[in-house]
């Protein structure tokens, strides 16, 4: 593991019976990084925030997070080192108020524990009362102070996309994983969406995987691109490199074009 690397990812594997999704991937994160992950569909790319986020057991291989293996934790326990996701589809509690889904993110935050919350005892009502800042302040890095009380299924795809950003932050992560942002987005919303992951790493100072199709907004935001096809890791480097990289040419950007 470089020693500057907040995520080192080695020889990682994973099979579903005799389809390798992932074939002896490797590549390091470094701290403060917004790193893109692309490739076309069925490259490997959700497979691999599944093992990080340890969705999925990978065959073999090794994900090392500031030192910690990350194959001998459990997803909660990964969410206590700082590690949180966003998902291709929103997946906001449609009734809940934005303020309550944002609050969903941050149960790892909350000290209190069940008797003092339902005996409303001081430590309780202190730790909530810092819940609710923490879910007002990562709303109003995303611009949906104002939203708080609405209810999330009444907003916009876009701005539901936003609320999905302000849950995942709410817990101070220190490695945020994007699942295509801009999925479902028009060219408007997508340079907005661009803005804002800008602004949230310089803000919050943390280190961004990106999983997305959208070429623009990778490659304007990204300062490092990693490659996958069919599993495997086919190229890295700075964005300029990797978008003049003839096998990432042939294998996705020839396919779908620059600005898919």
């Amino acid at each position: 593991m470089s020693d500057a690397a907040l995520l080192s990812i080695r020889d990682l594997s994973l099979r579903f019976g005799g389809v390798a999704a992932l074939d002896r991937v490797s590549f390091d994160i470094a701290a403060g990084q917004i790193v893109g992950l692309i490739g076309p569909n069925g490259a490997g790319k959700t497979s691999l925030f599944n093992c990080v986020s340890r969705l999925y057991q990978p065959s073999a291989g090794s994900m090392r997070f500031d030192h910690h293996e990350l194959l001998r934790l459990r997803p909660h326990q990964v969410i206590r080192l700082g590690i949180t996701r966003t998902f291709q589809n929103v997946a906001l509690f449609s009734r809940m108020s934005v303020l309550d889904n944002v609050l969903v993110g941050d149960h790892a935050q909350i000290a209190s524990d069940t008797v003092s919350s339902a005996l409303r005892l001081p430590v309780a009502r202190h730790a909530e009362h810092r819940a609710v800042e923490r879910a007002l302040q990562s709303l109003s890095i995303v611009d949906l102070r104002e939203h708080a009380h609405v209810v999330a299924g009444s907003l916009p795809f876009a701005v539901q996309k936003r609320v999905e950003l302000a849950r995942a932050l709410v817990s101070r992560p220190r490695l945020l994983l994007l699942d295509e942002p801009a999925g479902g987005l028009n060219h408007t919303e997508v340079r907005e969406l661009s803005k804002l992951i800008k602004r949230i790493q310089a803000v919050y100072q943390l280190t961004v995987l990106l999983v997305e199709h959208h070429m623009n907004l990778v490659m304007s935001i990204s300062h490092q691109v990693v490659v996958l096809s069919f599993g495997r890791k086919i190229a890295e480097g700075e964005p300029d490199d990797v978008r003049n990289n003839p096998a990432v040419i042939e294998a996705y950007l020839g396919a779908t074009g620059a600005a898919a």
